[in-house]
């Protein structure tokens, strides 16, 4: 048994001095020392990192080198766009859009009108930057004067308008007649009739009539409609029966003469 071979160092140690307590170290060396063992021995601890076989992101696993993104001017100056048409691809603010310019989420200049394309700077915009602009005449220049005349929607210019007295020929019309005196819009037989109705305020805040009263339109007006004679659904149903059998036997003479071809038959697997 092991616990008399491990309590005799205990015991021994105890019976050297009756009044002497032995502390907790020395219990401990004891019990290491009956153990066999002179010195203590670290805990085990992990010696080793277990590193990934391939790397998960960047470019170990795809091409080392992109495609080019095809960067620059796409657009001359001089050159005539329309709308939508990319001027400038960029990366950055190098190019801003000026006249009749925009841009796009990726700072790519188009253009926002039918033109001709122009670089230039605008001191009054900025001492710096460099413009893109669309001039909608051949012969003008960026940028435009504060004061000069824009056009507006549809590609249309304000233009001075000379006014010329031109004779307004006499049309003569016979078969029209004025209107007997007294009469008015209001007096026609529509609003008369309104004028008896009443009229609520409705969901919309708006006067309307009810909706009973919509309804007898018709009938205060006098208008006949021709009563609805239900027909036999029966009598219906036989008829368009035999219209469907009739038009089945018709198919199958059609087709009486005619060869059809034999279904082939099917290989069975080996």
């Amino acid at each position: 048994m092991l616990l008399p071979r491990i309590l005799a160092p205990v015991r021994a140690s105890i019976a050297k001095s009756s009044t002497f307590i032995a502390p907790s170290t020395r219990v401990l060396d004891a019990l290491r020392t009956a153990n066999g063992s002179s010195t203590p021995t670290p805990a085990p601890t992990l010696s080793f990192v277990r590193h990934s076989a391939h790397q998960a992101q960047g470019r170990a696993n795809g091409a080392k080198d992109g495609p080019g993104k095809r960067l620059g001017a796409k657009k001359s100056g001089g050159e005539y766009v329309i709308p939508g048409n990319i001027i400038f691809r960029q990366r950055g603010t190098s190019w801003f859009p000026g006249e009749n310019c925009k841009f796009g989420r990726d700072h790519c200049v188009f253009a926002t009108e039918s033109g001709y394309v122009r670089y230039y700077r605008d001191p009054r915009k900025h001492p710096k930057r460099q413009y893109i602009g669309v001039a909608l005449e051949k012969e003008h220049s960026l940028p435009y004067p504060l004061n000069a005349a824009r056009r507006r929607r549809l590609n249309m210019l304000a233009v001075p308008v000379t006014a010329t007295e031109t004779a307004v020929p006499e049309m003569e019309v016979a078969h029209l007649q004025a209107p007997p005196s007294g009469s008015s819009v209001k007096d026609t037989p529509r609003e008369a009739t309104r004028k008896s109705l009443s009229l609520k305020v409705g969901k919309g805040y708006a006067y309307r009539e009810a909706n009973w009263q919509i309804g007898r339109a018709a009938e205060r007006a006098g208008v006949q409609v021709n009563k609805f004679v239900p027909g036999d659904r029966w009598a219906a149903w036989r008829k368009s029966q035999a219209r469907i059998e009739a038009n089945v036997e018709r198919k199958k003479l059609r087709n009486a003469g005619k060869k059809t071809a034999k279904p082939k038959a099917r290989k069975q697997r080996a």
